[in-house]
């Protein structure tokens, strides 16, 4: 489970996070939804322990991000928005080399990229250098490092960017698992079709602000609207700006 309480982040006299506070549940998908801007990826990069928050809180599994960053990691896989992968490695030399990282014996981490290569359909590529690898190749690679320690956490910032038809597909049949098999699942997107058909719950920031949250069902009956993209664009302005 991951808490997050009034979080603020300044970058100078940018307040790129004022005030967001969520909770996503275990066996749950919660999607983190905003305009351009709003303090989703600063939000994630306070989360994972990438940046250090201001004020505020995150709590991963009931461990301080802030007071105990290397625990709370070991609870969290993540997908960042940049992908960062070694182009001179393989594949299995990233899950690897992450798995060790994470403090995996070395017989564990073997046993694990076994069962990623089946579960991510990774056989072909599993031992080509990552330098020429597709986009959809490139994100299997980053998923697997992710899921390489069996976190129970799983964050993804716009995991289906840039890939075709399948490899969406294949993201999509890959999250709705990992929440049968318990993880909490937190990801951002601005595909409200993908948001529509995959969350359990939703927060939605704006101005570095928690707006609302809730499931769809509530947010739609909240606001009045139909579909999730006119509640949306109601709740962050946007329909404000191109009027």
């Amino acid at each position: 489970m991951i808490e997050v309480r009034n979080l603020g982040k300044r970058f100078g006299e940018v307040v790129a996070v004022d005030d967001v506070s969520f909770a996503a549940a275990d066996g749950k998908v919660t999607g983190l939804l905003g305009p351009n801007g709003a303090g989703k990826t600063t939000t994630l990069r306070v989360l994972y322990g990438l940046l250090l928050a201001d004020r505020g809180d995150v709590l991963v599994d009931d461990i301080n991000v802030t007071t105990e960053p290397q625990r709370a990691q070991r609870h969290m896989g993540v997908l960042p928005d940049s992908r960062g992968l070694y182009v001179r490695l393989t594949a299995r030399e990233h899950l690897r080399y992450y798995g060790r990282l994470q403090g995996l014996t070395a017989a564990l981490v073997e046993e694990r990229i076994e069962r990623l290569v089946g579960q991510l359909e990774m056989g072909t590529i599993i031992d080509r250098r990552v330098q020429g690898f597709s986009q959809g190749e490139r994100v299997k690679v980053a998923v697997g490092r992710a899921l390489v320690h069996a976190p129970s956490n799983v964050l993804l910032d716009e995991p289906t960017n840039g890939l075709d038809v399948g490899a969406t597909r294949a993201m999509r049949h890959l999250i709705r698992q990992m929440r049968a098999d318990g993880k909490c699942v937190l990801f951002s997107s601005h595909i409200m079709q993908e948001v529509t058909a995959l969350c359990d719950h939703l927060v939605i920031i704006s101005g570095g602000r928690t707006v609302v949250q809730g499931t769809p069902e509530e947010i739609l009956t909240t606001t009045g609207h139909e579909s999730l993209e006119d509640a949306f664009v109601s709740l962050t302005g946007i329909d404000e700006v191109v009027a």
